[in-house]
């Protein structure tokens, strides 16, 4: 059976795997950013100051992934367009898709400066996390506006197939980000040590560096010269403009729905101590890892669903989306073994503390569990973006997370008593919830498709 299946979809196997390995690197790249700042943080400071790297992070990523969202929008629309090959369009959209990120990232980051800074300090955590979370989130914030800049073109240059170059420069900037973290954080070259706020002037410099490269590429390279005849960078069109919001508001809600279910279990456990909220920063970073892997495979299926949706080739359409979910599957099952076999050894990776380290290899156990449907979700709502479905799915991406996880975490971790574990087992029914209910609306979604052919 399973040689007949392979056969079937080996084409589209290959192509959906050259398609996604690059974006994969490029998407591992902004977690690798807070990766890093946890392992550095870790190592150099003390388990306070990592604690402090974890509220951060959960804050930040909620604002963040807004950001992302709407900048996906575009990938979707370049990809059908291409598929059509309609060249003029691409080029007025890339602009409208400039302009929109660039406010909002100043958006995002007026949002951070006017409004966390207030909420931080009524979250009941650790006053010594707080005071050492507030530089570090300001910093982050102010990274927000390149970042974003260099998300459009990177989603420009993806949508049109072209997936290496953005990869190329995540793993540079991720290398700099590194490095420039080590000497901030501990102190080096003469330079006093800044703590936990190192890793955010590193991530800072990084970003800023990143876009100026990736903007550089996109506009002078002969690949996207046919693409770029109309493109101004202050032209811009309601119209087109109200296209691409269609799709990346509602992808920025589907984001922040599962994102800030995950900010939420964080906020809930930092009110349980700081030690089970430096152990849940281990855990979650790992499995983000994996996450921001099959994120990068659903967006290479969303450019080859968008592609062929664009071309009307609905039966490729169908069977390049089914291949994405066996990549998936396989491997995400890979990585659940990987981490229950060695869920005592990867906290050591951020940590020699011994009270964090028990806890993390548990959390790890119930991350392991969780896989397959982390991967599968993000793989489903993926391939319905490429054809444009994005509201329904965003509707599923509320009630798994916020109807069903949260909820059943809290009164798993607080009325029975199973603390940090309670509240991942909710979030795992979060994701189980999502997982089944995206498959079913893909079903039918592709099955119409067919249909109407």
């Amino acid at each position: 059976m399973f040689s007949k299946i392979y056969t079937k979809y080996k084409p589209y196997y290959k192509e959906n795997l050259h398609l996604a390995l690059p974006i994969v690197g490029s998407q591992v790249g902004h977690t690798l950013v807070h990766m890093a700042d946890s392992i550095i943080v870790g190592h150099f400071t003390d388990t306070i100051q990592l604690a402090a790297v974890s509220l951060v992070n959960s804050i930040f990523m909620l604002i963040l992934v807004i950001g992302l969202g709407i900048s996906y929008g575009l990938t979707p629309l370049i990809a059908q367009e291409n598929g059509r090959q309609n060249y003029d369009e691409c080029g007025k959209l890339l602009s409208n898709s400039l302009i929109i990120n660039i406010c909002v990232g100043i958006f995002l980051y007026a949002l951070v400066q006017l409004g966390i800074f207030f909420v931080i300090d009524h979250l009941e955590q650790t006053p010594e996390v707080v005071r050492y979370a507030k530089p570090y989130l300001n910093l982050l914030s102010v990274s927000i506006i390149p970042l974003l800049i260099f998300q459009t073109f990177k989603q420009f240059a993806e949508g049109l197939g072209f997936t290496k170059q953005a990869m190329f420069v995540s793993i540079w900037g991720n290398a700099i980000n590194i490095i420039l973290g080590i000497i901030f954080v501990k102190g080096m070259f003469g330079i006093e040590s800044m703590g936990v706020s190192g890793v955010g002037l590193s991530t800072l410099i990084d970003r800023i560096l990143m876009a100026t490269v990736m903007c550089f590429y996109v506009l002078r390279s002969q690949h996207f010269k046919k693409y770029l005849i109309s493109f101004k960078a202050t032209f811009f069109d309601k119209i087109r403009a109200i296209k691409i919001a269609k799709i990346g508001m509602p992808v920025a809600m589907q984001y922040s729905f599962e994102i800030s279910a995950f900010s939420g279990a964080a906020v809930l456990i930092g009110t349980i101590g700081a030690v089970e909220q430096a152990a849940h920063q281990i855990a979650i970073s790992l499995a983000a890892m994996t996450y921001m892997i099959a994120s990068g495979v659903a967006s290479a299926a969303t450019i080859k669903t968008g592609n062929n949706f664009g071309k009307k080739n609905f039966d490729d359409l169908r069977k390049s989306a089914i291949a994405s979910y066996h990549v998936i599957l396989l491997f995400m099952s890979v990585t659940a073994v990987v981490f229950v076999l060695a869920n005592n050894i990867m906290p050591f990776i951020y940590t020699e503390d011994a009270a964090v380290i028990p806890i993390a290899a548990q959390l790890l156990i119930i991350a392991g569990f969780f896989q397959l449907f982390d991967g599968t979700q993000v793989v489903g709502l993926g391939v319905l973006r490429g054809v444009g479905d994005v509201n329904i799915p965003t509707f599923i991406t509320f009630l798994a997370y916020w109807v069903v996880g949260i909820p059943i975490g809290y009164v798993l971790g607080f009325h029975f008593n199973l603390g940090v574990n309670g509240i991942w087992y909710g979030l795992t029914l979060g994701l189980l919830t999502a997982s089944i209910l995206l498959f079913m609306r893909f079903q039918n979604k592709t099955k119409a498709l067919k249909v109407g052919l």
